[in-house]
């Protein structure tokens, strides 16, 4: 049985970790699974973090689900792949840390927990052009979960995003996803579609919420269950105030409880609390183009503020800058709200498909589209002068809207007006009006679609190479008439376009720590008691964005690695 949250004015444990994502989660459920005392507080109402409201995938090579299926792979592969796209960058100890227990990770959590997994065998690395890439087999993600497997959990974990569900409903990404952008086009795909919304009307009537639970959910629900079930204490609305600190060791934690103070005693403490992409004062000081420490839209939720790395400060750990980059970016839209707020939508899926581009002010493009999201964002903060927005557009036709959508525009049959009223989605009959209705050159509008339409017609693009790497194909469309799965004139007006700009899944700037999550010093040395995985930790792969998951496999990982630490746990025990 779940254990209750206490209120007196003092608690003890062995492991108090602070943050309910996956990596607090991971560190909990492993530490509590060899014989641990664990309390976990979490600043939210609900237990989730950034997790909740992530895609839920995780980039672990050599996993036991891709041996199952056949593909083996010797560690130097990804190592060498990890190598030459880190450069500079790359820290060994780090990356062997996470090479080595990665795959021990997965199956820990196979044979011990509620946490089951599945493969995502077909999805290639994002560079297929760099040495030891490779074209499967280093993802998982969560199995979908019965809402009915955490029904006393529940109202206690955080909900899809709602930018990314439909009437609450969460959409797998794999064949789920593939089966809704495909069915107008495929019966077996609508019929698909047609039981899971009728299954969630149902679920809407009889429980209030989603509960095909799928992605990042998914991922929370399962970790939640498990830490439920090893007597982890749980509680929420609990925010870490400060770390309690002896002869400089980190010994737990004061938190907020019920508007009190509660003095939480421990071992040790393991810092996950989302990093600091809602941290505007770190924003402005870390973030590229960001004057404002609000200029780019984070997509964790306002929660993730940098608790974590200040309190790592507070006894003494050192924020890693000299990274690649300080953030995760993705392309992001602001969907507005008929309350007057905004939202955030994520630009993963549309950018790959065939007949859309991306340009600038000027109309020209700057990137292959098809390629990664933090490769998106890069080059459009790079092509953009300093003295301009930092914003895009991308641009397609009518029949690529009605049949893949355009970000929060859904495809046919969704209508498109509430987008065009509200002005999300701007509209022109030519590429003229459309240009003049974003703001963008027309003349360089008209020259780049001309251009782009006669190598696309047969399939090519000579000036990106979109379709050139199996990450590009399999971003595309395997339904397309063509040889180019990515690429398609843009020619049936109307004409539409959705403004994007740099936004991002989290923060890479995080704790310096050493391979097994420990919080390091200004001397270089570990903090005693005090741990840091997630986005608390500085990126393993040192601020690059080399394959989709690098956020929650390295996440999950090291939870495992600081909860077995902390139990005094080594060796394959």
């Amino acid at each position: 049985m779940p254990a209750t949250s206490p209120s007196p004015a003092r608690l003890e444990c062995d492991l108090l970790v602070i943050g309910s994502g996956a990596a607090g989660l991971a560190a909990a459920v492993t530490a509590a699974h060899h014989g641990q005392r664990v309390i976990l507080v979490e600043k939210e109402p609900v237990f989730g973090g950034a997790t909740a409201w992530s895609g839920g995938w995780m980039w672990v090579p050599r996993n036991p689900l891709a041996r199952r299926a056949g593909i083996q792979e010797d560690i130097e592969q990804p190592r060498t792949y990890l190598r030459h796209e880190l450069g500079e960058h790359y820290r060994p100890e780090l990356v062997d840390a996470f090479l080595e227990q990665a795959p021990q990770m997965v199956e820990f959590f196979e044979r011990h927990t509620a946490l089951s997994f599945v493969d995502g065998n077909g999805i290639p690395d994002m560079h297929g052009d760099t040495p030891g890439a490779a074209t499967g087999g280093h993802q998982v993600i969560a199995a979908p979960c019965d809402g009915r497997l955490v029904l006393d959990l529940l109202p206690r974990l955080r909900k899809t995003m709602r930018e990314t569900s439909f009437l609450g409903m969460p959409i797998m990404a794999g064949a789920d996803l593939a089966a809704f952008l495909s069915m107008t086009r495929s019966p077996k795909a609508f019929l698909h579609v047609t039981r899971r919304f009728a299954t969630h009307l149902y679920h809407l009537a009889r429980h209030g919420r989603a509960m095909h639970l799928v992605n990042g959910v998914a991922l929370v629900a399962r970790l939640a269950r498990s830490a439920a079930d090893l007597g982890v204490t749980l509680m929420e609305s609990s925010p870490a105030r400060r770390l309690l600190l002896e002869d400089g060791a980190v010994r737990g934690a004061v938190v907020l409880r019920d508007g009190e103070e509660l003095e939480i005693r421990a071992g040790a403490v393991v810092l996950a609390a989302g990093g600091f992409p809602n941290d505007a004062v770190r924003r402005k000081a870390l973030f590229p183009r960001d004057a404002s420490g609000q200029d780019n839209l984070a997509l964790p939720p306002a929660s993730c503020s940098g608790d974590g790395l200040r309190l790592g400060e507070s006894a003494g750990g050192r924020v890693a800058t000299d990274l690649r980059s300080p953030v995760a970016w993705a392309p992001v839209s602001r969907v507005p709200w008929s309350d007057g707020s905004f939202g955030h939508f994520p630009h993963i899926i549309d950018r790959g498909k065939p007949g859309i581009i991306g340009v600038l002010k000027n109309g020209r493009r700057f990137v292959n589209e098809a390629g990664g999201y933090y490769d998106y964002v890069d080059a459009m903060l790079g092509a953009v002068p300093e003295d301009e927005e930092a914003c895009s557009w991308l641009i397609c036709d009518h029949r690529f809207q009605r049949r893949y959508g355009l970000g929060f525009a859904r495809p046919a049959p969704l209508p498109l007006w509430p987008h065009l009223r509200n002005g999300y989605l701007k509209r022109g009959r030519t590429l003229v009006e459309l240009a003049e209705a974003c703001g963008i050159d027309a003349a360089g509008l008209t020259t780049t679609v001309t251009a782009f339409n006669h190598h696309a017609r047969r399939g090519e693009d000579p000036e990106f190479g979109r379709g050139s790497t199996p990450f590009n194909r399999r971003s595309g469309d395997a339904l397309h008439r063509g040889p180019n799965p990515c690429v398609a004139p843009i020619e049936r007006g109307p004409f539409y376009a959705v403004k994007v700009q740099p936004g991002c899944f989290g923060t890479f700037a995080g704790l310096r720590t050493d391979g097994q999550a420990r919080v390091l010093n200004d001397q270089g040395r570990p903090i005693p008691g005090l741990y840091a995985a997630g986005t608390d930790m500085a990126s393993v792969l040192g601020g690059h964005y080399p394959s989709g998951g690098i956020n929650l496999g390295p996440a999950m990982t090291f939870g495992y690695i600081a909860g077995r630490h902390a139990a005094g746990v080594h060796g394959d025990a």
